[in-house]
């Protein structure tokens, strides 16, 4: 593997990056990526990597994940530091340079003791692991009737004085939090969320057009897991997820697994959003990510996990265990968008959805190169310093 030393200067060249036209040279200085230019423009040097046309890009941003290897995120314990290492260590292993460890509905005590696990371990990072941005809290304000997976004696009325028992004094690290717009008809809970600097997104909701229109008007800017635990598209009534595609500057949430939302489906929001103009990709992936198929507990419950997808005993979707760049490799696989759109929906969008440098400024230690096979038609990625070409 090439050292932080070998890439600490570095132009490298004819070299594909999501929206940009054509080939690019980039010039890494001091290890960090300080500029991008058109080959025409490119600056001569000795030294440097021709990519001969692969497409780069940053690693990946994963919103919505709820555990890794093992550990849940919500059940997370004081001891679990080196175990939660482990999982960063994991999840850049799978091209992802960052993420928000989520948090799905629970008991008070267990968002508390989560936030603040978590808060504590997010004051170091290391180098090669990807790093916690912030926290998703997925409730527990959620609508009953679309609770989904979710422990229904655990949702709780949204209320300002319930947002101040869930979030506590974590408001710093709480990054995004789900919710159903509906059971805050007054708008005070929003609005105190948003002077928290907190990220809305929308789900878990049985929310009209009109209700989903008038949180986007108080500032919720996201969707949750978009398709799932939401009425679905209706030439009358176009929901939530309608509203959602027509409001600018509302970003959703998808999960390219399959089994969550069909690929037809999946198509139909891209081509309507503009790909990664509105849409990011979500793992969504549950704590049995990076162990094998078979039966795992899940809070007081248990999950049973086949082919990658995660399910109650009931037979109600709880999740997948896959992680976020297979979704890129799915969309090209299933030819539902072409390899650039596909790779900027796990790479360049999320960073846009939550207001984070796309390249200039980064790392770049975190490039992914990426390689496609016109005969195969097969979209591989590998750290572009684990490569062995330096």
């Amino acid at each position: 593997m090439a050292t932080l030393t070998a890439i600490a200067n570095l132009n490298i060249i004819n070299a594909r990056l999501p929206g940009y036209r054509g080939l690019q040279q980039i010039c890494v200085e001091q290890g960090r990526i300080a500029q991008i230019l058109p080959m025409p423009e490119a600056i001569s040097s000795t030294q440097g990597l021709d990519v001969a046309g692969d497409w780069l890009s940053l690693g990946g941003v994963d919103l919505q994940i709820n555990g890794a290897l093992g550990l849940a995120f919500p059940e997370i314990q004081a001891q679990d530091f080196s175990k939660l290492a482990a999982v960063c260590e994991f999840l850049w292993q799978q091209g992802v340079d960052g993420f928000l460890p989520t948090l799905v509905t629970t008991s008070i005590d267990n968002f508390q003791r989560s936030l603040a696990v978590i808060g504590e371990f997010m004051q170091k990072h290391e180098p090669q692991q990807a790093k916690i941005l912030g926290v998703h809290l997925e409730g527990p304000f959620l609508n009953y009737q679309k609770r989904g997976a979710h422990p229904a004696e655990y949702l709780l009325p949204l209320t300002i004085e319930n947002v101040q028992r869930v979030v506590g004094d974590y408001a710093s690290i709480v990054k995004v939090i789900t919710l159903a717009p509906e059971l805050d008809a007054t708008g005070d809970a929003i609005a105190y969320l948003r002077s928290l600097g907190i990220t809305i997104s929308l789900s878990h909701s049985q929310a009209t057009a009109k209700e989903a229109q008038r949180a986007f008007d108080r500032g919720a800017t996201m969707v949750t897991h978009a398709f799932n635990a939401m009425p679905g598209l209706h030439h009358r009534e176009p929901g939530l997820l309608g509203e959602a595609i027509v409001y600018p500057g509302v970003w959703c949430g998808l999960i390219a697994d399959g089994q969550h939302v069909c690929p037809t489906m999946l198509k139909i929001l891209l081509k309507a959003s503009g790909y990664a103009q509105k849409i990011f990709l979500v793992s969504d992936a549950l704590a049995p990510l990076g162990l094998p198929d078979g039966t795992y507990p899940w809070d007081t419950r248990q999950i049973t996990v086949s082919s990658g997808t995660a399910r109650l005993a009931d037979g109600t979707l709880a999740g997948t265990t896959l992680p976020l760049l297979v979704g890129v490799q799915n969309l090209v696989r299933w030819d539902i968008c072409d390899v650039e759109s596909a790779i900027a929906l796990a790479t360049t969008a999320p960073r846009k959805a939550i207001h984070l440098p796309e390249f200039i400024g980064n790392s770049a230690t975190q490039l992914l190169r990426w390689r496609w096979n016109e005969t195969t038609k097969e979209l591989t990625w590998c750290r572009l310093v684990a490569s062995g070409e330096f």
